[in-house]
């Protein structure tokens, strides 16, 4: 009888601590002052003395801590600050609601204002471990660097260096600012003009092209054309096209609306600016249903020919005698690039497959003009082909990014990082300086090394994340000479109704304080 009121009476000593004779963290309900109950998780005694004593930065540990040791309730929040339990919907406070995609929205916001701040300061952090400056001067000096080791490492350093600063458009009609959200931006082959999509707020869209020059003082300036045309339907590709020269003409996929179908327009750059006096040249419209893709090809043996991704087509036309040649497939074409050696079109889908089409075979019923095909895993969003026609870059809807090689069909390289579930995003290439660039659902732009695949930055949106997602979502240029060959290194960044341009020179903003009436640099200090 002793022995088990002593065995009770241990029992009772030892109620609050586990095994090893820690105290275990308790739970108790709470009645607030609205008259409703929320669940609370509560610390030791000792836990709660040392968070008082530790001060600042002891609460900022024990709340990280609590967030890792406090379980997920179903139906419920926990919040680290306040270091108790909040209910979900459905639940009582009806009038302030808190769901899951509000609380992440939240988490994603502060995030994003921590990198924002932290690229307002000069980068100290490098992109790879032991990489700087010093160190590469003097292994170049030695003879232990190749040269083009060290043009790709110094670009890696210059990259990680890049600030924000904000352009102003320079345009005729000054009294009336942009206010339209950018949908669309697609720079030329020399990087000297950029044609630009632009939502309108009654509906449709508006498009011109931005002309930019590199000043002598070291600024980049932007120039907006004349001519702005508008139409009722939306946009789904772009991409310049050589007719008479290089890069003389834009090629527009329009999809269809209402009674009006989709069409494909081959429009002059001339035709947007009144200052030109040159013709506006060829000017045509070719009908052919809603299209997702589109590409110009640049070889002579398919001079003046371009390719539109159907739903379960694709149709090649000639642009001068309109002659159509058409494949059909079993799948959307969601992305399209010509390779510039032979008239092979390769060919990304919504089913995941990346096929290519030699133009010199004829369409069959048995698919037998596939020249390759390969599975991409997920829906195909971009393809880009590499300079030697090797190799081919693929993303998709699963925002996985695969470097292929097309001699064996395999991928043999992966880019980790890149976030993207149904848009339709782009890859930017720039085998100069060994970047690839990428723009994620999430609005954050990821740069990595094309040659080993490592992130060397990720730069977060100057603007918050909108509800509906895709306006928020961040179209760049990056270029080594934007502006044509007196231009400048750097990205440009469109986001809503805004232009941003991050250089190379970190010293930027000084050199063009003096000359900012005149080239319409703003900075965002």
């Amino acid at each position: 009888m002793f022995a088990c009121l002593v065995m009770k009476r241990g029992n009772w000593r030892e109620q609050g601590r586990d095994r090893h004779g820690r105290h275990r963290p308790k739970w108790r309900r709470v009645r607030s002052s609205s008259g409703s109950r929320d669940q609370r998780y509560d610390e030791s005694p000792e836990a709660r003395t040392s968070t008082r004593t530790d001060g600042s930065e002891a609460g900022s540990s024990a709340s990280s801590s609590a967030t890792a040791t406090a379980p997920a309730l179903p139906g419920f929040y926990f919040d680290p600050e306040k270091n108790r339990y909040f209910r979900l919907l459905p639940g009582h406070n009806n009038c302030n609601p808190l769901t899951r995609e509000m609380l992440q929205a939240k988490e994603q916001e502060r995030r994003r204002s921590a990198l924002l701040l932290e690229d307002e300061h000069p980068r100290k952090k490098a992109p790879r471990t032991g990489l700087n400056t010093s160190l590469l001067l003097q292994n170049r000096h030695l003879g232990l660097l190749p040269p083009s080791s060290y043009c790709r490492m110094i670009h890696e350093l210059k990259v990680s260096g890049m600030r924000r600063h904000k352009l102003e458009v320079q345009s005729s009609d000054s009294s009336s600012p942009n206010t339209d959200n950018f949908r669309h931006i697609v720079a030329d082959s020399a990087c000297e003009r950029v044609f630009t999509v632009n939502d309108v707020s009654h509906g449709g869209c508006k498009y011109g092209i931005m002309n930019f020059s590199g000043c002598s003082k070291g600024s980049l300036s932007v120039e907006m054309c004349d001519n702005l045309y508008f139409t009722n339907r939306k946009v789904n590709s772009i991409c310049w096209a050589s007719v008479s020269h290089s890069d003389s003409h834009v090629l527009l996929c329009l999809v269809s609306i209402s009674e009006t179908p989709g069409c494909v327009s081959l429009l002059p750059a001339s035709l947007f600016s009144n200052s030109n006096p040159d013709q506006p040249g060829m000017l045509c419209s070719f009908k052919i249903s809603t299209a997702w893709s589109s590409a110009w090809c640049l070889n002579p043996l398919a001079d003046k020919t371009f390719s539109t991704g159907l739903s379960r087509h694709v149709i090649v036309t000639n642009a001068v005698t309109g002659r159509r040649q058409t494949y059909s497939i079993s799948s959307d074409v969601l992305a399209q690039q010509f390779a510039l050696r032979a008239p092979v079109l390769y060919n990304g889908c919504r089913s995941g497959e990346i096929f290519s089409i030699d133009l010199r075979q004829r369409s069959r019923r048995d698919h037998s003009w596939k020249a390759c095909r390969f599975q991409q895993g997920s829906a195909v969003t971009s393809v880009r082909l590499l300079r030697d026609e090797n190799y081919l870059l693929a993303a998709d809807m699963l925002g996985k990014i695969k470097l292929w090689d097309i001699r064996v069909t395999r991928p043999v390289k992966h880019y980790e990082g890149h976030h993207n579930e149904y848009a339709y995003l782009p890859l930017h290439v720039n085998e100069d300086e060994g970047l690839l660039l990428a723009v994620g659902q999430d609005c954050y732009t990821r740069l990595w090394s094309l040659s080993d695949g490592h992130l060397l930055r990720t730069i977060p949106s100057p603007h918050p994340a909108g509800k509906e997602g895709f306006d928020s979502i961040p179209n760049v240029v990056f270029s080594s000479q934007l502006g044509g060959c007196k231009g400048l290194p750097g990205l440009l960044m469109a986001v809503q109704h805004d232009l941003y341009y991050y250089p190379y020179n970190s010293d930027y903003q000084d050199a063009a304080t003096g000359g900012e009436a005149a080239t319409g640099l703003v900075s965002e200090r």
